[in-house]
């Protein structure tokens, strides 16, 4: 069963939970937004322990309450306190209109904030301006009060969600806050895992306050987040007797004339991901080539199905596409892999190929960058990318088995349920990495792995083994150097 901590959730969702944790359970609003602001303050003093001087800019609803909240412990515990308000505090309303009561009793002052002014210098600031109603562009005073947060030098905690952020799609409405560390609360909200997102909120720390499960448990839940909890799930360690009879024949279809490195790396990732045994099918040009220096890798030259057709009686899992080009040699092969009943991963040009032939099956993965998701869907690659959640729930349905969109905060798509994987980095902008991953997800599906298995373990480890190669640094990272770290992640 997926924890708590591991749940995810729409912004609809979230609000449903704390009004069952309100109303059903008798959980004051105060007392909750009391644990948020506290839990907040508490990750500000550990990640910023010589801080002594705070902004905290608030706008009219929960999400300002929180910041009169944080705004009176920070002055409580001998903080330079500055609160600057974009709403008429006389306005305020329930549990937010108690923290700013609470803040001023304690001796804090209210600023109004003014348009165009410089903020004032500050060890933080606080961004509790919008939450996650919002569904409009950002305008006025709050925008005005975003851009100058995004000028200034000082971290930036934001208070739920970054202001101006979509919870649900993880897009900027106009204009969002840049936050170096976000405190989320309740239930993770989609809209902060995937996508552009990440380039808005920074570290982000999930606290779920005293809500007791009795309430995540009136609220169904089909998104989850990935993890080193999902290897330990799918992939327990191997029996002392165990052979490479049992550990499956992986075969890697691909390798167009001049286009040799891209199958090559996904035989390499294969074998790393512990295939007992690896093939790979390529142009005949270079075949005699491809294994010159990894000896393991068993290599097959193929001019046509008719040679490609006794391979398959022999193997357990395909992959298809890394190097294989649009020609007529690549498109025969692909009819002839989506022809078998075998478990199949389907990559680069054999979706491009796929676009233009479309076909619906249960028993492949395919993994689609947003463009190639774009061509898959017949739209443009902005449209993947506003909303990526309805985009990798479309190709599900139009394409059927298992859809990996990647690109940071990977989403992996079943017929009822989204993973999001919030390992990776941005090294893993470069050429190879979707062929790894390739070869990665190949090796797990011979090795017995349902489609939704493999493609969840899969994806996390590929991530998992791109940052610990990343820790060396981002730039220049290539992905033979995620393949190099695939065993270390895979066996811990």
């Amino acid at each position: 069963m997926t924890t708590i901590e591991h749940r995810v959730y729409t912004a609809a969702q979230v609000r449903q939970l704390e009004h069952i944790a309100i109303q059903q359970h008798g959980i004051p609003a105060y007392t909750l937004m009391s644990q948020a602001g506290s839990t907040t303050f508490e990750q500000m003093q550990h990640h910023w322990p010589k801080a002594h001087a705070l902004c905290v800019l608030c706008g009219s609803g929960n999400n300002g309450g929180d910041g009169y909240v944080i705004a009176r412990l920070a002055l409580q515990a001998g903080w330079n306190v500055t609160l600057l308000s974009l709403a008429d505090t006389a306005r305020l309303q329930g549990a937010a209109a108690q923290a700013c009561q609470d803040f001023c009793q304690a001796g804090g002052r209210i600023q109004p904030y003014t348009e165009h002014e410089q903020l004032p210098p500050a060890d933080l600031m606080v961004d509790a301006l919008l939450g996650t109603g919002l569904e409009r562009r950002v305008t006025g005073a709050y925008a005005s009060a975003i851009n100058l947060l995004n000028q200034q030098n000082a971290p930036i905690i934001a208070v739920d969600i970054p202001s101006g952020l979509h919870a649900d799609t993880g897009q900027p409405c106009g204009s969002a806050v840049g936050a170096t560390l976000t405190v989320t609360y309740i239930g993770l909200k989609m809209g902060l895992l995937t996508g552009t997102a990440r380039d808005y909120c920074g570290k982000l720390s999930f606290a779920r306050l005293s809500v007791p499960d009795a309430v995540y448990a009136q609220v169904p839940c089909t998104m989850h987040l990935l993890g080193q909890h999902t290897l330990r799930e799918y992939l327990p360690p191997r029996r002392r007797s165990a052979h490479k009879g049992q550990a499956g024949h992986s075969l890697l279809i691909g390798g167009a004339p001049s286009m040799s490195g891209a199958i090559r790396l996904a035989g390499d990732a294969a074998l790393r991901t512990g295939s007992g045994l690896v093939s790979i099918a390529t142009h005949p040009e270079h075949a005699s080539l491809l294994n010159l220096h990894r000896p393991e890798l068993m290599v097959h030259a193929v001019d046509s199905p008719a040679q490609l057709q006794p391979l398959l009686s022999h193997v357990d899992a395909i992959g298809i596409g890394p190097g294989m080009a649009q020609t007529t040699w690549s498109h025969h092969l692909l009819s002839l892999i989506q022809n078998t009943k075998l478990p199949k991963v389907l990559d680069a040009d054999a979706l491009n190929l796929l676009a233009k032939n479309r076909s619906q099956r249960d028993d492949w993965i395919l993994t689609p960058h947003p463009g190639e998701a774009a061509r898959l869907l017949a739209c443009g690659t902005a449209d993947i990318e506003q909303n990526r959640m309805a985009a990798v729930s479309r190709l599900q349905q139009e394409y059927g088995g298992v859809i990996v969109l990647k690109g940071a905060g990977t989403l992996v798509a079943s017929a009822n349920t989204i993973a999001i994987c919030p390992a990776g980095n941005p090294g893993m902008a470069s050429g190879g990495m979707g062929d790894t991953l390739t070869g990665i997800l190949t090796a797990l599906l011979a090795q017995g792995l349902s489609l939704i298995a493999a493609a969840e373990s899969g994806v996390w480890l590929h991530a998992h083994a791109a940052d610990l190669a990343a820790m060396e640094g981002e730039r220049g990272l290539l992905a033979s150097d995620l393949i190099a770290h695939l065993r270390e992640a895979l066996n811990t």
